[in-house]
This record gives C-alpha cells, sequence and structure tokens, in this order.
C-alpha cells in the first residue's frame, strides 16, 4: 500500500507524525507493508516557492499512490488561504471525491456532553456531498467595498451529483449492516433544491427496501441529534448541511480531537484528513490531539480492505482513552507526542 502524506500547516505535522507512527506499528505487527512518502505542500512551501499544488505531484497523487493522509491546511501567514484551497478543494475537485464519510461514535461516555448517554447511543456515519453545493465556488461580487456591496455564492445541485452520493449512502448503510438512512435538508425553504434531494431520495431509496429512510429539516436533525443520537444511522446531506452537521455530532463523542474522515470515490486514491483545522494557535506547543488523526489512519486501513488492523486501532484509542491516556482535551495530561506513542504501543 503506497501512501502519500501530507503533514500540512500548524498542527498538521504534529498529529500526522502520531498517526503515521500509529501505521507504523500496524505495519510491523501485522506484516502488512505500507510505503509512506512524504510530500512537501504546505503554507511553507507556498511562502517560500509560491506554488501550491504543482501540477506534477497532483498526477503523482492521482496515479500513483492509494490513499493520500492529510494533516490539516491553515496559516495566518496567507490570509486568503490560497494553498489550503488550491490542494484540499482541489484534490477533492479535481479527483471526484464526492463522498466526504466522517464516522461518529462515542468511545467513552465520559467524554460527552449528554447526560446519561452511553456508547452505544452515538454510533453514526455522517455521508456529506463533496463536491456541489454551496462550496462549488460559483458566484461573484457587485460593487465590491461599496455601500452597496451584492455577494452571491450559488448552491450547485445536479441531478448526477445527488443520486450517486445519496446512493452511497444506502450502499455504505447495507454494507455495514445499519438500519436506517436520514436525508438532512432544508425543502421548506430551498424550494428547488430541496425537491431535487426528496425526489432523488425516495427513487433510490426505494431499491433498498430493508433499509428505512426518512427525510428531515437540518435544523430540526440538528436539535434532535443532539436530544436523541440514537435515532440516527447514517445521514446524508449536501456539502453544507454535512459539514455543520459532522462537527454537531462531533460535539457529542468528545470534540473535534476524535473526528476523523474520508473522501473517495470509485477507482482513484482516497483522501483521509481529521475533520479538525490547523490550530496555529497550537502549533509547536505538543498539546494538540492526535487521535483524530489516528482514527482517520483506521478509515485508510478500512478503505484498503485491512478490517482487522483497522479495528485494532481503533481498540488502542479506545484503550488509551479508558485508561485516561490523553491529551488534557480529554482530561489527561500526556503531550501530542506521547499520546501517539501509547497508542502505538499498545498496538505493539
Amino acid at each position: 500500500m503506497k501512501v502519500a502524506v501530507i503533514p500540512g500547516d500548524g498542527i498538521g505535522p504534529e498529529v500526522i507524525r502520531a498517526a503515521t507512527r500509529v501505521l507504523t506499528a500496524v505495519s510491523e505487527r501485522f506484516d502488512c507493508p505500507i510505503h509512506l512518502e512524504f510530500l512537501d505542500l504546505g503554507a511553507e512551501r507556498y511562502l517560500r516557492t509560491g506554488e501550491t499544488l504543482p501540477e506534477e505531484t497532483f498526477r503523482r497523487l492521482r496515479d500513483d499512490f492509494d490513499a493520500i493522509l492529510l494533516g490539516a491546511l491553515g496559516d495566518p501567514r496567507v490570509p486568503d488561504n490560497a494553498h489550503a484551497r488550491d490542494i484540499l478543494l482541489g484534490l477533492r475537485f479535481r479527483l471526484d471525491l464526492y463522498v466526504n464519510m466522517r464516522p461518529v461514535r462515542l468511545l467513552d461516555a465520559g467524554h460527552s456532553p449528554l447526560k446519561g448517554v452511553r456508547p452505544g447511543d452515538v454510533d453514526l456515519l455522517l455521508v456529506r456531498e463533496n463536491t456541489e453545493g454551496l462550496y462549488a465556488g460559483m458566484g461573484g461580487t457587485l460593487r465590491a467595498g461599496s455601500p452597496h456591496e451584492v455577494a452571491i455564492e450559488e448552491d450547485v445541485n445536479t441531478r448526477h451529483g445527488v443520486e450517486r452520493i445519496v446512493r452511497a449512502a444506502f450502499e455504505l448503510a447495507k454494507a455495514g449492516g445499519r438500519r436506517k438512512v436520514t436525508l438532512a435538508d432544508k425543502a421548506n425553504a430551498m424550494r428547488y433544491a430541496g425537491s431535487l434531494w426528496r425526489r432523488i431520495f425516495a427513487e433510490v431509496g426505494a431499491d433498498y427496501p430493508d433499509i428505512e429512510r426518512e427525510a428531515s429539516y437540518v435544523d430540526a436533525l440538528a436539535m434532535d441529534l443532539v436530544l436523541r443520537p440514537s435515532r440516527y444511522d447514517v445521514i446524508v446531506a449536501s456539502n453544507l448541511f454535512g459539514d455543520i452537521l459532522s462537527d454537531v455530532a462531533a460535539a457529542l463523542v468528545g470534540g473535534l480531537g476524535l473526528a476523523p474522515s474520508a473522501s473517495f470515490a470509485p477507482g482513484g486514491p482516497a483522501l483521509f484528513e481529521p475533520v479538525h483545522g490547523s490550530a496555529p494557535d497550537l502549533a509547536g506547543t505538543d498539546r494538540a490531539n492526535p487521535f483524530a488523526a489516528i482514527l482517520t489512519a483506521a478509515l485508510l486501513l478500512d478503505h484498503a480492505g485491512r478490517a482487522a488492523e483497522a479495528a485494532a486501532v481503533r481498540d488502542a484509542v479506545a484503550g488509551c482513552i479508558a485508561a485516561g491516556e490523553t491529551t488534557e482535551d480529554l482530561g489527561g495530561s500526556l503531550g501530542t507526542e506521547e499520546a501517539g506513542a501509547r497508542v502505538a504501543s499498545r498496538l505493539r
């Protein structure tokens, strides 16, 4: 398995160092050859050379690797985040990684803000459309900088894009033995896009008679997700709604420090990244939680057909949490480096 590693900015290099250490431990314990190649992409390169994602590097990422492991992108020295936009969104759109998958699972009830919740009460999969919607970059401004400035952002929803993400959600539910798929939309206010999503959801859902389906307005769903998380199994949503709901759901299980994600499409390399940002204020302090990056590495292993190895990584993280071997955001006293080393040690 060939994995391109992009450490990124801020805390990215620190949490990715922990994740690659765990992947190395997996490789040694399970005799699972994993070749890691670190690529110089991010704010440092952009500030040094003016390059974001050179065409030759993009072709290598597309053609030479099975997966891409990305830390986080964003640096205050690049106020417009041009490098992050070109690298992250560039990879998503140019590789057509239309499925963004964010599993949310409570490992320890003590880290949830919910009263009386048990680990089995929060175990859901959020499936987010990744290439359309309000993140498509279509729109513009009129009379910029004047008191009469107008800013327009277009919400792009194609039948092709909606149908394939809805079908992906049902397929993921089927493959994972999950019982229900919920559509998050705002059909009562977004008349045209809402109608398209609801019609396709009903049409595609009819092909999966063994899987229950329901549609819910995203604002009501966000509230109910906090009140009754056990009602939800798989949630499928547009780009913006999925982005927001995944952060709400992450709060239920201990925060973004435990939130992994994967972006993929059939036939090409998949992109794996923790949901959290680059947190430049934490960079170099050895305080960032590496567990999201490590759980992201587990998703990478799952995607590569290494289910046993992925389960071992998740068990090692859960073991560290149960033993209090965590960073301070989860109540522990370990630094980033040591927390990652404890996970790797449990694997060995």
